[in-house]
């Protein structure tokens, strides 16, 4: 009988961090339960509030095409911080009959007790999220409170000439179709 396929999700917030523990967990998880590794994808240095994502969005439309049977993280809130956009994201996968693997924490959610934690563990992953948010913001409230400047520095770096394009054009476009209807 041959082996079932998965894809393995990894993801770091920084740049300076490394997927690569991740990867060791995981690519153990599969020996050890006969799974094959369709693919890895990898989102480094983006963060899990981010619902779009480079490699994300590769897997997903590997999910919608059906290449694999699971996709296996080391953690919940890798595939993101977002209850609503965990919980959208899960509800893809079970249309396409694709299981999700929480290896850390002992998750399947082709059980009924997988689907019950992954919905407790998601807003957890949310309500983390909001806690770092709150304790950025009352950071820049002090540092501005005391009279720091925030943002870019002005100045002869900050006098170039910027093309416009990527997400400025579209947005003009965007508006423009809008009008034209």
């Amino acid at each position: 009988m041959d082996n079932k396929k998965c894809a393995l999700y990894l993801r770091v917030s920084k740049s300076d961090q490394t997927t690569l523990n991740q990867e060791l967990e995981l690519k153990g998880y599969c020996q050890r339960n006969d799974w094959d590794i369709f693919n890895v994808y990898k989102d480094e240095g983006v963060s899990g509030s981010k619902t779009s994502r480079p490699e994300l969005d590769k897997m997903l439309k590997d999910v919608r095409d059906k290449k694999f049977e699971a996709v296996i993280v080391w953690k919940f809130d890798r595939l993101g911080r977002s209850t609503a956009h965990l919980l959208q994201v899960l509800e893809e996968m079970k249309n396409k009959g694709i299981r999700l693997i929480a290896t850390s924490q002992s998750i399947d959610t082709d059980t009924a007790m997988g689907k019950f934690f992954f919905t407790i563990l998601s807003g957890f992953a949310e309500m983390e999220r909001g806690i770092i948010t709150e304790r950025i913001n009352l950071g820049l409230a002090r540092v501005k409170k005391q009279g720091k400047k925030l943002g870019r520095p002005s100045g002869s770096k900050d006098k170039s000439y910027r093309k416009k394009s990527g997400y400025l054009l579209r947005w003009q476009n965007q508006q423009n179709l809008k009008v034209s209807i």
